[in-house]
Parts: C-alpha cells; sequence; structure tokens
C-alpha cells in the first residue's frame, strides 16, 4: 500500500473531547482487512516546576464484537455513578496543584455584577 492510502485509513473518522489537562481522542480506524475499530487514546498534560511540559498517553483499542457489551457496561457505570455522588465535580481538590478560590457570598455578588446601574444579576452557579 501505499502511504497516502495508509495516512486515509488512519483518519476515517474522528472526534477530540477536551477536558482540562486531559484529552480524549476517539478514532475509527481500519484494520488489514478494511474492517473498522475504534481507538480511545486519553492524552494527560503534566507541567514541571520549570514551566516545561509533557504528555503522557494512554490507548485502549475498542473492536466491533465488543462495541455493545463495551457500551452497556459504561452506561451502567456511569449511571452509577451518578445516581450516588451526582454530577458536581469534587476531585479537583485532590490534585497537587489544585488551588481552591474562596469567595464569599458578598465577593460572589461584587465579581458577579457589572459596574454600570442596569445589570443582569449573575451567580457562578449558573455559568
Amino acid at each position: 500500500m501505499r502511504e497516502n492510502d495508509m495516512l486515509e485509513k488512519e483518519e476515517i473518522f474522528s472526534k477530540v473531547l477536551r477536558a482540562g489537562r486531559r484529552t480524549y481522542f476517539f478514532d475509527v480506524r481500519a484494520t488489514k482487512a478494511d474492517d473498522y475499530y475504534i481507538t480511545i487514546t486519553e492524552s494527560k498534560k503534566f507541567t514541571e516546576e520549570d514551566g516545561s511540559f509533557h504528555f503522557k498517553k494512554h490507548k485502549i483499542y475498542l473492536y466491533k464484537e465488543d462495541f455493545t457489551a463495551f457500551a452497556e457496561i459504561l452506561e451502567e457505570m456511569t449511571s452509577y455513578v451518578l445516581n450516588h455522588k451526582g454530577e458536581e465535580v469534587i476531585s479537583e481538590r485532590h490534585q497537587k496543584d489544585y488551588k481552591k478560590e474562596f469567595f464569599s457570598e458578598k465577593e460572589e455578588t461584587i465579581l458577579a455584577e457589572p459596574k454600570i446601574n442596569s445589570f443582569t444579576d449573575i451567580r457562578f452557579e449558573d455559568i
């Protein structure tokens, strides 16, 4: 196969999900027999003290024969987490570089209000 043919097979269909320091890449790829499978790659950015950074990547290969079971288990697991812990994200406070910013209710109101007489009241939980 020519190099151009291989590149076309690598880029059959792709989606990207950026989630803070993590990025997820969902790619449809082709086998040598021209059947399709999915790769899911997590790329996480790590910043060093000197400001330099590097990425760690993890990849999952998901083949058609596993799609149904994978989707069912993923749905079951995500439902379990949301039903037992809700949608509030609390894990950031456990990251070593996490800096919680505390605002009093008065400070939240001051930060949310424009400095003109006509304004819309916006609270951080609305954003």
